[in-house]
C-alpha cells in the first residue's frame, strides 16, 4: 500500500509550512502554486514568539532565526516622537521564552522552499476545480493541459481571495475592505543611525520600524482611505513623504533611504464573516484562505504557522483524514477567530483612530497604564505552544 498524500494550494508561508510539517509527518506531499516563478518578493514581518515555536516543530526554527534580527526594546510613540509607552525586550523574552524576530518575508520564503525537495512544488498550476470527497479530487491547469489529482487530503493555503474557498465555502461573503490603506518598504542600504523597534500613532495613520538582520530596515505606513485609491501617477513614495515626511526621526529619513520604485501599495482586507468550519470533506482551509485578519497585531503569518503544526500534528497518514481535520478546525478555528477579532479591534483602537479628542484619552490612558499590564496584553497573543509532530523518514 502507498504512502498517504496530500495536494497543498498554495506556495506561500502557510501553504509551504504546512507542506513541511505533513512531510515530517510522513505524508507525500505536491505543492501547487498558480505563480509561474516564485521570486524574491514582498518587505519584512515579524515573527513573535509562537510563530517561533512554530518554526521549532517543523525543524527550521534555527534556520529562522539565523536569517532574523531579534527585535531591540521600542514600543509606541506619536508623530513628534513622543513616547506613549515602552517596550521591555528583556522582559517580554523571559515572559514568553523567546525574542520577535524581524525577517524579509523573501527569505523566510525561501528557508521555507529550500526544507522541501524542489520537484514537490509545481509553480503556474492553476487550480480550477476542487471535489472535498472523501476521497478528494484536486483539478489543475499546468503548461496548458488539465490534470486531475486524486490525493488522501488537500489543504487550500491559497491566500485572502482563495479560490478552493470560494468553490466549496461559496455561501461566504467576500473579504471586506478594512478602512485602511497600507505602505511598505526596505531601506537600500544598511541603516547606520539610531533606531528603536516601534510602532508611532497619528490620527488616522500609523509608522511602523523593523530592523533586518543584514541591517536594513523595514519600514510600514497605514492611514484611514477609500479603497481602491493610488497616488498621481503611481508615484506611492510620494504620497508616504507627504503623510508622514514630517513625523519624528528616523521616519523621513527611512524614506529617503529607500527606493521609490520598491514601496509597495496594499488596501488592507480581512474575512468580515467568520467561517463556520475550515473543514469539508477531506478539505481543510488555513492561513489567509481560513482566516485573513488586519494587520495590527502582527499575528497573519504566525496564525498561519500555528495552522500548518497543528494540521500536521493532528493528521496521521495512517489515520482517518475526516476525523484529523474535525480536531483541527476544533482546535484552531476559536483561536484564530479570536486573534482576528483583536486584531480588528486593535486597529480601531490605535491607526485607525482619528477623532484627536480620543486620540489624546487613549495616549493618556496609555502612559498610565502599568507596564507589566500592557507588556502582558501584548504578549497574550503570542502565548503559544506547539503540539509535537511525530517525525518519520519522508
Amino acid at each position: 500500500m502507498g504512502r498517504a498524500s496530500a495536494v497543498v494550494v498554495g506556495a506561500g508561508i502557510a501553504g509551504l509550512c504546512a507542506a513541511i510539517g505533513l512531510r515530517r509527518r510522513g505524508w507525500e506531499v505536491l505543492v501547487l502554486e498558480r505563480t509561474p516563478h516564485l521570486g524574491p518578493v514582498g518587505a519584512g514581518l515579524t515573527l513573535m514568539a509562537n510563530g517561533l515555536r512554530g518554526l521549532d516543530a517543523l525543524g527550521v526554527g534555527a534556520s529562522v532565526r539565523g536569517a532574523g534580527l531579534a527585535d531591540a526594546p521600542g514600543g509606541l510613540r506619536t508623530p513628534t516622537g513622543r513616547w506613549i509607552s515602552r517596550v521591555d525586550g528583556a522582559a517580554m523574552t523571559r515572559m514568553l521564552g523567546t525574542t520577535a524576530v524581524g525577517i524579509h518575508r523573501a527569505r523566510l520564503h525561501q528557508i521555507l522552499c529550500e526544507a522541501l525537495p524542489a520537484d514537490r512544488l509545481v509553480t503556474g498550476a492553476e487550480v480550477v476545480d476542487v471535489v472535498p470527497g472523501p476521497p478528494p479530487r484536486v483539478t489543475y491547469r499546468h503548461d496548458g493541459r488539465e490534470t486531475s489529482a486524486r490525493p488522501d487530503l488537500v489543504v487550500a493555503a491559497d491566500g485572502i481571495n482563495s479560490v478552493v474557498r470560494g468553490r466549496l465555502w461559496a455561501d461566504l461573503p467576500p473579504p471586506v475592505y478594512s478602512g485602511s490603506t497600507a505602505w511598505r518598504g526596505v531601506t537600500d542600504l544598511p541603516w547606520r543611525g539610531d533606531l528603536a523597534t516601534a510602532v508611532s500613532w497619528g490620527r488616522g495613520s500609523e509608522f511602523g520600524i523593523v530592523p533586518l538582520v543584514d541591517g536594513r530596515v523595514y519600514w510600514y505606513a497605514a492611514v484611514n482611505a477609500d479603497a481602491g485609491r493610488h497616488s498621481p501617477g503611481g508615484d506611492e513614495m510620494r504620497m508616504v513623504r507627504t503623510l508622514f515626511g514630517a513625523w519624528h526621526h528616523p521616519v523621513p529619513a527611512l524614506l529617503h533611504a529607500t527606493a521609490a520604485a520598491a514601496v509597495i501599495r496594499t488596501d488592507i482586507y480581512h474575512l468580515g464573516t467568520p467561517l463556520p468550519s475550515y473543514r469539508v470533506g477531506a478539505v481543510a482551509l488555513l492561513g489567509d484562505a481560513a482566516h485573513a485578519m488586519t494587520p495590527f497585531l502582527g499575528q497573519g503569518a504566525n496564525q498561519a504557522i500555528e495552522d500548518a503544526v497543528v494540521l500536521a500534528a493532528a493528521c496521521d497518514p495512517a489515520g482517518d483524514v475526516v476525523a484529523a481535520l474535525t480536531a483541527y478546525d476544533v482546535q484552531r478555528r476559536p483561536r484564530s477567530q479570536r486573534v482576528a477579532r483583536a486584531a480588528l479591534q486593535i486597529g480601531r483602537f490605535g491607526q485607525q483612530l482619528s477623532n484627536p479628542v480620543a486620540v489624546g484619552l487613549r495616549n493618556a490612558v496609555m502612559r498610565l497604564t502599568p507596564p507589566r499590564i500592557a507588556l502582558r496584553s501584548m504578549a497574550g497573543h503570542a502565548d503559544w505552544d506547539p503540539p509535537v509532530i511525530p517525525s518519520t523518514t519522508a
